[in-house]
């Protein structure tokens, strides 16, 4: 799913599987990005889909992206980044995090945060 949205609803939160992450095209306000919205429950975390060692995105084709034991894998290099926090607990990004993207779930909405 890669499609631009409106500036504050994102996507049901029904449109993601529970576990796992998918990219949308948001226009955020320093222009349109492409995020990562990784769905665990009724809870969503949303990064820039950059990856802060090599500048490249994350997912390792169109909104498709690795995810194992709790952590989000870049298809570039194999750095792992935390899926509750953002932050790379391996690989050759250590001690950097994805720049995170503030949503909130409202009504089984997912919307961007004020």
């Amino acid at each position: 799913m890669d499609t631009a949205t409106s500036p504050r609803r994102l996507c049901r939160l029904d449109d993601m599987p529970d576990g796992e992450a998918i990219a949308l095209d948001v226009l955020l306000p320093e222009g349109e990005e492409s995020v990562i919205l990784h769905r665990q429950g009724g809870q969503v975390n949303a990064w820039l889909n950059i990856c802060p060692h090599a500048g490249r995105r994350l997912d390792w084709a169109p909104g498709k992206f690795l995810i194992s034991k709790g952590m989000l894998i870049c298809a570039a290099h194999g750095a792992s980044f935390n899926v509750d926090n953002g932050e790379c607990i391996g690989g050759p990004c250590k001690g950097e995090s994805l720049r995170g993207v503030p949503v909130r779930v409202e009504l089984g909405e997912v919307l961007l945060a004020d």
